[in-house]
């Protein structure tokens, strides 16, 4: 009786090598960041660098500037400019608020109820972005002109008498002070609250307040407990968008205010370009900067929301 001879155990198979091709693979995330990355380092982080150094030289633009390390200028700069800080954080702070309060409404118009109207909407919302930001603040001298219809429609329904006890106009006139420019910040940065929070409000599934209303909640209770909390990456978003560059912003300010109405940001741009104190302006920047961004901080952990749109 013969057997069948046993075939040899087959030998176990290496494992395949790491193609390059994997690899490859792996670095693709990090090239494509790569030019992000070079744009920042030139265009964010060294001129950042070159302004911290610059604010703490001592010198003058005959003589040169040297760095010292004098960190007296952060001080100084701050104490006799804080007017301006203040004033500032004061003027962008109510026409963020202005925006919202006019942004919201307009948003959930072109969300929920403009139908085939709503790319039409959204284009009249970026429209003024196709003409320069100088121009559309010069139109606003037209506008709040001493002889103007709105300065006249003003004064015929006592609006200007409440103002101007508030301390935002002066009699009977709106060019050149604080009203007028709230007024250009409000005008100029109020898409920048808008598409936020369109984007924000779009997202929100429709079902959402139906089934609210099976519930038997009223209109009122579903926008406080659905659509606004819903929307709060949007609010988050759009004020922040309208807030920061509107506490630096000197365009309004320069057009449409006056030497009583002077911002921080009007301060930095005398100090670099008439001035010629640039340790100052340097300093003025940091500190600005330092302002917007513990006040975004705080702001953005009392919001409590971190999907911002």
């Amino acid at each position: 009786m013969t057997t069948a001879t046993e075939a040899p155990p087959a030998a176990p198979q290496a494992e395949p090598p790491v193609h390059k091709t994997s690899v490859r693979r792996k670095l693709v995330p990090y090239w494509l960041l790569l030019p992000g990355i070079l744009w920042l380092l030139v265009f964010f982080v060294l001129p950042m660098v070159y302004q911290a150094s610059t604010s703490v030289q001592t010198g003058s633009l005959e003589q040169g500037f040297e760095v010292t390390w004098h960190f007296q200028t952060y001080w100084d700069a701050f104490t006799e400019y804080f007017p301006q800080f203040l004033r500032s954080l004061l003027y962008a702070g109510t026409a963020t608020v202005l925006c919202l309060l006019l942004g919201y409404p307009l948003a959930y118009l072109i969300a929920f109820r403009a139908g085939r109207w709503r790319n039409l909407l959204l284009i009249l919302v970026i429209a003024p972005f196709f003409t320069s930001f100088l121009i559309r603040t010069l139109a606003w001298k037209t506008i709040l002109a001493d002889d103007s219809v709105v300065v006249d429609v003003l004064n015929t329904l006592h609006v200007l008498d409440v103002t101007s006890w508030l301390g935002m106009t002066e009699g009977d006139r709106v060019l050149a002070t604080p009203l007028a420019v709230v007024c250009g910040l409000t005008y100029n940065f109020l898409p920048f609250m808008i598409l936020p929070l369109y984007t924000s409000l779009e997202r929100i599934d429709t079902r959402l307040h139906e089934a609210a209303g099976d519930l038997y909640a009223t209109p009122a209770t579903t926008f406080r407990k659905v659509t606004f909390p819903l929307s709060m990456p949007g609010v988050v978003s759009g004020t922040l968008l309208t807030f920061i560059p509107a506490s630096g912003d000197y365009v309004n300010a320069e057009l449409l205010g006056s030497a009583d109405t002077r911002m921080i940001g009007n301060v930095i741009q005398s100090q670099y370009l008439r001035i010629l104190d640039y340790p100052t302006a340097a300093a003025l920047s940091f500190i600005l900067m330092a302002i917007v961004l513990i006040m975004v901080t705080v702001y953005i952990r009392r919001a409590g929301t971190e999907d911002l749109v």
